[in-house]
């Protein structure tokens, strides 16, 4: 497997085509708007690299018997499940935001179903196409990003119906061994920092839209792709020398729109090809997987805002207040809720046709709409405890000002024995989380992400077994 720093290396070697606010850059790792996604990315390696959690964050190969990172690895049993949501729960707490390889693991798991049953079904050669690709991956220890939300133009007409037909993803030409694909894809988690793109369809089908059921994986650096960073609040305080007031000084997060203008890719890379009516099946399969994992990495955010909000209590002298321990206990409830959801989800999975595991359905879409709801509420909680400083104080370099850093220093200190300094740093972490450019990922993507809520509650009204609760009701009260 790969390092830590090998990682990097390979990452800032790529090549591939990426624009960050509408200059083209040489190096995601060293520019700094995007250096710190690389790093919270990196950390996934890191973490692989120590003994003490080799359990959580690597598995056994079951293509080849060989460790890999958990990150890249088909889940085999129940417990594989289970130790994949502590692993993004723990991931969560070491880095405080996205560190962008969920969408790609549970991408992996839902081609590597779904390419079996369309070849069962089909005859066709895309299982063995989607293993190949597998052990590249493994045995490179390479990060693939997860593409799937397409711009969709119309959101009232079906891609075919679209004026322009790039808004959704499509087959334009049948080239030789291959195809060539145009288009785009939106909010693509990690795209800049990944080594592979693998593209999915983004909804169900009909045959009419046959040319947009497509499947397939390319390099980063593949002619036509481009990349173009997504602006985050407050992300040009990563400009800013020594960085203090971005809040998370070491981490975060980063999606971008990947286009694909007429991208060649070769028969081998291809993992549907018009199968139309698997496209749902395929989405519904990853958002399944997805919605779980975000009851882990989401948990693991939510822990360091609620630690970060108890210090700040500590900080100011409220800590032993009545209100304040009441509402550190509803953020720790709604945090435990939403893992105990993910986890349900694990406990409760299911075994493929192809011999993977997979999570139960409706408790996974559940999970996902509580994380559309709590992380709110957890936020506001925090800001509720941090008080009014946390929008009004001035910048964490004002104390090395030799004019006026005594009175920053005199007016913002805590209780006895907290420096001015120790308090705004808390306070800019907790505004970075909720406000800044940490909270892209733990807010509106805790809403979108892995589908808006209303696409689970969707999926929660088909999953119910609402007939058989009728029947324990009608036998309850007599009623045949």
């Amino acid at each position: 497997m790969m390092t830590k720093q090998e990682y990097l290396s390979s990452i800032d070697t790529l090549g591939h085509r990426v624009f960050v606010q509408g200059e083209e850059v040489d190096s995601v790792v060293r520019h700094p708007i995007s250096k710190p996604a690389v790093m919270a990315l990196a950390e996934t390696y890191a973490q692989a690299e120590e003994e003490r959690n080799r359990d959580l964050y690597t598995a056994a190969s079951h293509l080849t018997g060989e460790p890999v990172n958990r990150f890249l690895h088909i889940h085999q049993s129940l417990d594989d499940l289970v130790r994949k949501i502590d692993m993004l729960r723990d991931m969560g707490r070491k880095t405080a935001c996205c560190f962008q390889r969920c969408a790609g693991l549970d991408c992996i798991n839902a081609v590597y179903s779904t390419t079996y049953d369309i070849d069962q079904e089909c005859g066709t050669p895309y299982h063995q196409r989607f293993v190949e690709f597998l052990k590249y991956l493994q045995a490179g220890d390479l990060v693939p990003a997860a593409c799937m939300t397409d711009a969709k133009g119309d959101r009232g007409l079906s891609p075919s119906d679209q004026e322009d037909p790039d808004q959704f993803l499509h087959i334009v030409e049948e080239r030789g061994r291959g195809i060539v694909v145009r288009g785009a894809k939106l909010h693509i988690t990690g795209g800049v920092n990944s080594h592979e793109l693998i593209v999915m369809p983004t909804r169900s089908l009909a045959e009419r839209d046959k040319a947009f059921a497509v499947a397939f994986a390319v390099p980063a650096d593949t002619a036509g792709v481009t990349f173009i960073y997504g602006r985050q609040p407050s992300d040009t305080r990563r400009l800013e020398e020594g960085q203090a007031d971005i809040g998370n000084v070491k981490y975060g997060g980063c999606e971008a729109l990947v286009v694909f203008e007429d991208v060649f890719v070769p028969e081998e890379r291809i993992f549907m090809k018009r199968e139309y009516p698997f496209a749902g099946k395929l989405v519904e399969l990853f958002a399944a997987n997805h919605r779980a994992s975000y009851g882990g990495c989401k948990v693991g955010v939510g822990d360091v805002l609620i630690g970060a909000t108890a210090a700040i209590a500590e900080a100011q002298g409220t800590v032993k207040a009545a209100h304040c321990k009441d509402k550190l206990a509803e953020m720790i409830l709604l945090n435990e809720t939403l893992h105990a959801g993910a986890l349900a989800s694990a406990a409760k999975g299911h075994q493929t046709a192809v011999g993977s595991f997979s999570v139960n359905k409706l408790h996974a879409n559940c999970c996902k709409l509580n994380i559309t709801r709590f992380p709110y509420e957890i936020a506001r909680l925090a800001q509720d405890i941090a008080g009014g400083l946390l929008v009004t104080m001035p910048s964490i370099k004002d104390l090395d000002n030799p004019r006026i850093g005594e009175y920053v220093r005199k007016y913002f200190v805590g209780r006895g024995g907290v420096e001015s300094e120790k308090r705004m740093r808390i306070l800019r972490l907790i505004e970075n989380i909720t406000m800044g450019t940490g909270a892209v990922s733990y807010l509106p993507e805790s809403v979108h992400g892995a589908g808006s809520p209303q696409t689970q509650k969707v999926m929660i009204s088909r999953l119910a077994d609402l007939a058989s609760n009728k029947a324990a009701a009608y036998r309850l009260c007599g009623i045949e």
